[in-house]
């Protein structure tokens, strides 16, 4: 459960996340660093996560084996990508971090969240390992963002129901194939 299936792009889109296309690309134009460029997504995202609307029928199904990958949007020049997650109960992530900036809102249900902080070896030749720094349980509505580095975390449904979530990177996924810079197997301490 812990790999994602192939991103499914979208066949078709709604009106309002044309609209949120078009708002994330206002805000990724200003050419602003990371930081506050996914401080800019997230505002743009935060009106439109929880509408009804949103997403098709088909940008809704999950997978019974792991959680699924819908590829709504790639920028023409490779700027953003949006990407609609379903888990289903029990699915999750490997502990990870992100080749670009990444806002996350959730559409439908809870996602949950562990985060981490990577602690060098103590001596020559030891082994690094994750600290956990918090857990989070994020409910519908909920947006947050980030940019490496710092971006270590594991995402989880823990609920019993469908979670939905979007997630907007600032790297072209489409060519990509995946937002994970590093699957960390380190040792941690939760």
């Amino acid at each position: 459960m812990s790999t994602p299936t192939t991103a499914y792009r979208a066949d078709r889109t709604t009106e309002r996340l044309d609209a949120l296309v078009a708002d994330i690309r206002e805000a990724v134009g200003r050419g602003l660093p990371p930081d506050l460029t996914a401080h800019l997504v997230g505002e743009c995202l935060a009106p439109h996560i929880t509408a009804a609307d949103l997403l098709t029928d088909g940008q809704r199904e999950g997978d019974p084996e792991r959680y699924r990958q819908h590829l709504l949007h790639a920028e023409h020049d490779g700027s953003f990508s949006v990407v609609g997650l379903v888990w289903l109960p029990g699915q999750y992530t490997p502990v990870h971090d992100h080749v670009s900036w990444c806002v996350t809102g959730v559409h439908e249900g809870a996602e949950h969240e562990r985060r981490y902080r990577l602690v060098p070896a103590a001596a020559p030749g030891g082994a690094a390992r994750l600290v956990a720094t918090e857990d989070l349980v994020n409910l519908r509505g909920t947006v947050c963002g980030f940019a490496p580095p710092g971006d270590i975390h594991r995402v989880w449904n823990g609920g019993t129901e469908t979670a939905i979530s979007l997630h907007v990177y600032g790297a072209d996924i489409s060519r990509l194939g995946t937002s994970v810079r590093r699957v960390y197997e380190l040792p941690a301490d939760r």
